[in-house]
């Protein structure tokens, strides 16, 4: 696998767009901070028409994924934490840490909470380069609700 076929595969991840064609945005609100609609997705996506719940129940396993991508944002938490400021239990310097990593995790838990679900239907769908349009009845720009 090259670094381009890997930086391809982050980018439409990151920017949530469906792991079949990496084109269609799978979410109906391009604001994941709309929190009653933030995991508001399309039966298929836009663009190719791919299926985004592939059977009853299939957004369950996407807790493990959010429980890692969580530990992994921790631990980046803890180290740039450590790295500017220190760590040591003699101050109560982790207790702040604790602080804020809690809050960084409650303001980025929407958008990794729709990352954990493209993360997910990667594993389930991969990527073709000859995916066709299909003539879906779903927007492709996701609705903004302001």
């Amino acid at each position: 696998m090259s670094i381009q076929t890997i930086a391809a595969y982050l980018k439409s991840t990151l920017r949530l767009k469906c792991p079949h064609c990496r084109k269609g945005f799978l979410f109906r609100t391009s604001n994941p901070y709309k929190l009653s609609h933030t995991l508001d997705m399309y039966d298929k996506c836009p663009v190719c028409g791919q299926k985004t719940e592939l059977e009853t129940g299939f957004w369950y396993g996407t807790g493990y994924v959010s429980y890692a991508l969580t530990v992994a944002l921790s631990v980046f938490n803890l180290i740039w934490y450590w790295i500017f400021f220190g760590i040591s239990w003699k101050d109560n310097s982790i207790i702040h840490w604790l602080i804020v990593n809690g809050i960084i995790l409650i303001l980025t838990m929407p958008y990794l909470m729709r990352l954990s679900r493209i993360i997910y239907l990667s594993i389930f769908v991969h990527y073709d380069p000859k995916a066709t349009p299909k003539h879906v009845s779903t927007p492709t720009q996701p609705v903004s609700h302001d």
